[in-house]
């Protein structure tokens, strides 16, 4: 696997552990491939802050050290990989109960959100087998859609010129406090905050084809919804 990388230069578990996965882009790969991103440009779009010269060194870097390994275009966790799951979202869950409070507005990126999302439509409820979800932002410009063609979801900024069975409204932050578990989808619709317009066959299971991120659950555990708060 090579040489050790000197980090702290301490002859400690801890200390050769943050050596490997220590760096915060490393560990943002890991959870992302432990979400089921797999190919270099998913990588990329997933994480958009992060240079594409610096996602190949930090692959190249857990590669080397037997965290993950390439498979033709993919890269998959490893054995090593896969044990460090619980290291990742019980960082998930102490940050949600000790660090996790509003957005900072820099943090707010709805391409970014509407990226997520894409990775969690499941829309084998629906009849067909092509489906378009529309989702507009009342603070930003962008349009976004995504589209699902036989069970493969992708992103559209531009419209693929097909039927929209459902039009999602909502401004940025209110969207990813449905997304991350803070509001519930319910309360959101309630309140005014999100709003979804669409043939009734198509609402009525909106929590089903549009599935929450993987840490919403240990978000709405760690403190009360925002919707607690509301009159």
């Amino acid at each position: 696997m090579g040489g050790h990388d000197s980090g702290a230069g301490q002859y400690c578990p801890i200390s050769r552990a943050l050596d490997v996965v220590g760096e915060q882009w490393s560990l943002l790969i890991l959870r992302d491939m432990m979400t089921g991103t797999t190919r270099f440009n998913d990588l990329a779009r997933g994480l958009p802050g992060l240079s594409r010269t610096l996602l190949s060194k930090r692959l190249r870097h857990l590669e080397r050290y037997g965290v993950i390994e390439r498979s033709g275009t993919r890269y998959v966790l490893t054995s090593s990989g896969a044990a460090l799951e619980p290291v990742v979202f019980g960082l998930a869950e102490w940050g949600a109960r000790w660090m996790f409070g509003d957005p900072r507005p820099e943090e707010l990126d709805a391409q970014l959100l509407v990226w997520w999302m894409h990775t969690r439509v499941d829309t084998t409820v629906l009849e067909g087998d092509r489906h378009v979800l529309h989702l507009r932002f009342d603070d930003d410009t962008r349009r976004f859609w995504i589209l699902v063609e036989h069970g493969r979801p992708s992103v559209c900024m531009a419209d693929p010129g097909f039927p929209v069975d459902l039009t999602i409204t909502s401004d940025v932050a209110s969207l990813y406090a449905v997304w991350l578990g803070r509001l519930p989808l319910r309360a959101a619709l309630r309140s005014g905050r999100v709003h979804v317009d669409g043939a009734t066959s198509v609402t009525r299971r909106l929590g089903e084809v549009l599935q929450l991120s993987p840490v919403a659950s240990i978000v709405a555990a760690a403190a009360p919804a925002e919707a607690d708060a509301m009159p």
